[in-house]
């Protein structure tokens, strides 16, 4: 990334809408929307600063559906730069090993950190975890509210839901049925 040109089009957008840069609230913003674009909001855009922690699965165990629900879904719509927020449901089912739990949340969260739709975000979770774990399935659905729809255009509230199903969760629908059944059940209140 490029920290000097996107506090330059930070600055000239700005001043573009006339904003006075020497006010009180606004002299350091170039800088700190800078450090909040290119350390947080698009973090996702460089390197990968995590590996998948996995286990190999013991021979006594039978593979069954992993699921984690609730994972925090913050992103930019890549048509008007505005947030989208949600959350994911992310589940396997393991072929010859098991994921660190928390690591499926930072997948979630590298890839969610970039300007870009939902339903490629649903997309890209899905592929890398084929990819890096080759399990029997994976399934990924995304419920997340578009301020791009909230504070311009029609302006109204709404849900958008993605999915996206690899391997076990598309091809045999008795998985596919668990997996959408897990995904909308209830969880424990948290503690």
């Amino acid at each position: 990334m490029n920290k000097d040109k996107v506090e330059e089009g930070i600055k000239m957008m700005l001043e573009g809408l006339g904003v006075d840069l020497n006010g009180s609230h606004f002299k350091d913003t170039p800088k700190r929307a800078t450090r909040a674009w290119t350390n947080e909001l698009c973090s996702g855009l460089g390197e990968q600063s995590f590996e998948l922690t996995t286990f190999d699965i013991e021979p006594d165990y039978e593979p069954s559906m992993v699921v984690l629900q609730h994972i925090p879904v913050k992103s930019l719509c890549a048509h008007h730069l505005l947030p989208f927020v949600g959350e994911a449901t992310v589940a396997y089912i393991p072929n010859k090993m098991l994921c660190g739990l928390s690591k499926l949340a930072r997948v979630v969260d590298y890839f969610a950190r970039r300007p870009q739709v939902q339903e490629k975000l649903t997309h890209d979770i899905a592929k890398y975890l084929r990819s890096q774990l080759d399990p029997q399935g994976v399934g990924v659905i995304i419920k997340a509210n578009h301020m791009c729809m909230q504070m311009r255009g029609v302006n109204h509230d709404g849900t958008m839901t993605t999915s996206s199903l690899k391997g076990s969760f598309i091809k045999e629908g008795p998985v596919r049925a668990e997996f959408m059944a897990l995904a909308h059940s209830q969880t424990l209140k948290k503690v």
